[in-house]
């Protein structure tokens, strides 16, 4: 379908259900390393399965309500990031984030991400963009200052992952904002 350029070796593309045997492979290599970070759901454990949560983003994608586009660093799939949510009538829509260690500390994530927003912003004419994530992990909130997003404000101990509940944080960042730091 369609590829942008994130650096020399790496490139963004729509992450579609015929992607499931690479999907199941690259969970293989990145499924304990995000699993703190990503709800369960997303974390697959077999072709199947990878299969069926492609599929769920692919119906989402063609609904307008979010989508799903892989990062592959020299051809191999490495992370990706999603529209978690995206509502067009409101003008508010959330960017995601997941990468395997090997493809960590390159600037992947944030190309990826910078892409959706300004076409969220630009094309689509999108408003509020949102960013949440468990507030004990520094490299998620430090994508969102990257991004240029105001920490709004922290729920506590709304996100549980193995018999412990931790607090999330909420960033955003709005069109105005964006235009007048991206030009």
């Amino acid at each position: 379908m369609f590829a942008v350029s994130l650096r020399e070796d790496a490139e963004l593309r729509p992450l579609d259900v015929w992607h499931a045997e690479e999907f199941a492979e690259h969970m293989d290599r990145a499924r304990d390393h995000i699993r703190p970070w990503v709800g369960a759901a997303f974390v697959t454990k077999d072709v199947d399965a990878a299969r069926n949560l492609l599929r769920r983003y692919a119906d989402r994608r063609a609904a307008d309500e979010g989508g799903l586009f892989g990062i592959w660093l020299g051809g191999r799939l490495v992370g990706g990031v999603l529209f978690v949510s995206f509502n067009a009538d409101w003008g508010n829509f959330e960017v995601g984030c997941w990468l395997e260690p090997s493809a960590e500390g390159r600037g992947l994530i944030t190309a990826g991400c910078e892409t959706l927003l300004e076409w969220s912003f630009r094309v689509r004419g999108m408003h509020r963009a949102e960013w949440k994530c468990r507030a004990d992990n520094e490299r998620s909130a430090a994508v969102a200052k990257r991004l240029g997003m105001t920490l709004e404000g922290e729920s506590r101990e709304c996100w549980p992952y193995e018999g412990r509940r931790y607090n999330k944080q909420e960033w955003a960042v709005l069109a105005p904002d964006w235009r007048s730091e991206n030009g």
